[in-house]
């Protein structure tokens, strides 16, 4: 079978990490403003913050480690077995499939904003087909198109900012604010405070393709949680300073309404950082479809999914299969959720996926003490154990206030996991 190309450096896989999530930081986490306030939602990030930094430093443990393209899947497959690392994959494969329809009503969203007579899901569709196409052609044309866009993304964030700040007032932060600060409001944000970093591990799907992985994932994993902590921080609490902040709590597009607010309606400058804020939707849906094909194409691999899905295409060294059929899944998810539903099934994914990957790092210790760990987790076991502690919290946050989200979620899970022990049955009789 052709093998997945070892192309990617240390640049490079920054980019990635970054680009994964960037798209976070410029849509989607003002909905937590809906359910916590500005306050609240402050509290929920930085709890959040506080699991993402935890976590990072630990996964890149596990990353550097076993640098495979399944992931927590590969992980826990090797600590707990076939059902752990189903558990994991599954998880995984919901965090990074949901994510794309996300960003991609997301970028309709902003063409429609620079132009009303745009609907938003021809766009999306129109999307999905655009990079599919691009990452069939190869990673190493991928990746460099990543760095470009995410450096673009990057710079654009630091400029809005710039401009937003002479215009942040704390008493605009502080204003229409719930009477009281409550545990419920601060759990209600949670997942829209992870979306400000979901999907940094998918560096981990591209650990096949990297190259020195045993420098070059720490390196990018670790500028990369700093770059995004920095940016993520930044861009909420000035944003929330400059108006009135429910103006921007239910829409897909909040930092050029920002701007709107800041210079004015009919501001060029709104218009044009809509434009350019494209670049940070693009090299997120990008990533993000790097990372669902790897994912997809390591599960097949191991036989939890149709082998067909795990075939690389000779020519450009690609999985094609996993990238048309996890855009299929895309399509189907534009056309029955909204953004807000589709985040909180990607982020439920991903905080099930970060704790069991905790747990994972915790038993490999001990299950095998020899592995080669070119990076250890810093003050072990406390990091990977309030990682954990932290994404259960998440979890059962994310649960309780969005059952019927979690309902379809496990049930779901259930739903696989018998066809996949049906196809063991069916394979050893």
């Amino acid at each position: 079978m052709t093998k997945l190309k070892k192309v990617i450096n240390t640049y490079q896989l920054w980019s990635i990490a970054v680009g994964l999530v960037i798209s976070g930081e410029y849509f989607g986490w003002n909905y937590g403003w809906q359910t916590s306030g500005t306050i609240g939602f402050l509290i929920s990030t930085l709890l959040v913050t506080v699991m993402y930094v935890t976590f990072i430093f630990s996964y890149t443990e596990l990353t550097t480690a076993i640098p495979d393209a399944g992931g927590a899947f590969e992980y826990a497959n090797r600590a707990f077995g076939s059902l752990g690392g189903f558990i994991a994959g599954f998880a995984t494969l919901v965090d990074f499939l949901l994510a794309p329809p996300a960003i991609a009503y997301a970028l309709g969203s902003y063409i429609h904003f620079l132009n009303n007579n745009i609907p938003e899901i021809p766009v999306a569709i129109g999307t999905y087909f655009i990079f599919i196409t691009i990452n069939i052609l190869g990673i190493k044309e991928s990746a460099r198109f990543s760095l470009i866009v995410t450096i673009l993304s990057v710079l654009e964030l630091v400029v809005f900012m710039a401009v937003i700040f002479p215009y942040f007032k704390a008493e605009n932060f502080i204003a229409h604010n719930p009477p009281t600060l409550t545990m419920d409001g601060i759990f209600a944000g949670i997942p829209f405070a992870v979306w400000f970093f979901v999907a940094i591990e998918g560096v981990a799907m591209v650990a096949e393709e990297v190259k020195n992985p045993k420098t070059t994932i720490p390196k990018a994993y670790i500028s990369g949680i700093i770059t995004l902590v920095i940016l993520a921080l930044g861009v909420m609490i000035l944003s929330a300073g400059v108006g009135d902040w429910r103006t921007l709590s239910n829409i897909d597009y909040p930092l050029p309404e920002t701007l709107s607010m800041a210079l004015g309606r009919n501001s060029y400058l709104a218009k044009l950082f809509a434009s350019i804020g494209l670049f940070g939707l693009i090299a997120s849906f990008h990533c993000n479809t790097i990372s669902y094909s790897r994912q997809i194409y390591a599960l097949a691999r191991a036989g939890y999914l149709p082998d067909f899905l795990a075939l690389v295409n000779e020519k450009f060294q690609t999985p094609h299969w996993a990238l048309i059929i996890g855009g299929l899944v895309g399509f189907v998810a534009i056309f029955t959720g909204t953004t807000a539903q589709i985040i909180i099934l990607s982020v439920l994914g991903a905080v099930i996926m970060y704790g069991i990957s905790m747990l994972s790092l915790i038993v490999l210790r001990k299950k095998e003490p020899n592995l080669e760990r070119p990076f250890k987790a810093p003050l072990y076991p406390f990091f990977p154990l309030i990682a954990f502690v932290l994404s259960m919290v998440c979890m059962v946050a994310i649960v309780y206030y969005n059952q019927d989200l979690g309902m379809i979620f496990f049930g779901g899970m259930l739903l696989c996991l018998g066809g996949y022990y049906w196809k063991l049955k069916v394979s050893r009789s």
